[in-house]
């Protein structure tokens, strides 16, 4: 059952058929493969799914519609489709608290597109390996190309390189920080998008969305 909501905003564009180069592990990569087809199938497309010890134990499901947005009803129609689905298929040998939600302004990039989509703003970057001696990068996305991004540093530090260029099959693991820029860029095409000044397809609109609900395994 539905026991409460919470807001958060939701950003991101493009192409419904492209796959995330950013993927789970572990159980969560189980929990994922179950839910990404039920949730292409009801027009949605997974950004993150996570296990934590949130309030026991979450799942905590990150999703969105291909054009980016995401309401409180998409989040209740998410844990209402996903609940039973789970239950059969039995993931988890616990109890769990599903938790369905948009990805936020500060959200984490998971597709090429998302880095393009957010070039100008700055990025926490986790890389799978040491590059220029260090695994992790923040910065602003100066560059986006088919197989790496740019980052240039947005905290001079002595010794670091001011600009990196991190291909894409390196990174584990990447996030939007939260800057005043960012909350009006994404507020900016919020604006835009309900004005009819963005085409649906390439839009990428913060709407606001989040819906739990207790799973049973």
């Amino acid at each position: 059952m539905t026991d409460g909501t919470k807001t958060e905003h939701q950003t991101v564009p493009v192409s419904a058929s492209e796959e995330r180069i950013i993927t789970e592990t572990g159980i969560d990569a189980r929990v994922a493969s179950i839910i990404e087809p039920v949730l292409e199938s009801i027009g949605f497309r997974l950004v993150r799914a996570r296990l934590s010890g949130l309030n026991g134990l979450t799942l905590q499901i990150m999703t969105e519609r291909h054009d980016g947005t995401m309401t409180v009803e998409d989040c209740e129609l998410v844990s209402r489709t996903l609940s039973p689905v789970l239950d059969v298929e039995d993931p988890i040998d616990r109890n769990y608290h599903l938790e369905v939600s948009s990805p936020g302004i500060d959200r984490p990039l998971v597709r090429k597109s998302d880095f393009t989509v957010w070039s100008g703003h700055i990025v926490k970057v986790d890389t799978s390996a040491i590059l220029e001696g260090r695994k992790k990068f923040r910065g602003r996305i100066a560059n986006v190309t088919d197989e790496s991004i740019t980052i240039e540093s947005d905290q001079a530090t002595y010794g670091d390189k001011p600009a990196v260029e991190v291909p894409f099959e390196m990174i584990a693991d990447a996030r939007l920080i939260l800057t005043d820029d960012l909350i009006r860029d994404a507020l900016r095409r919020d604006k835009d998008l309900r004005e009819g000044r963005i085409p649906e397809e390439n839009n990428d609109a913060p709407d606001e969305a989040d819906a739990s609900e207790e799973g049973q395994s």
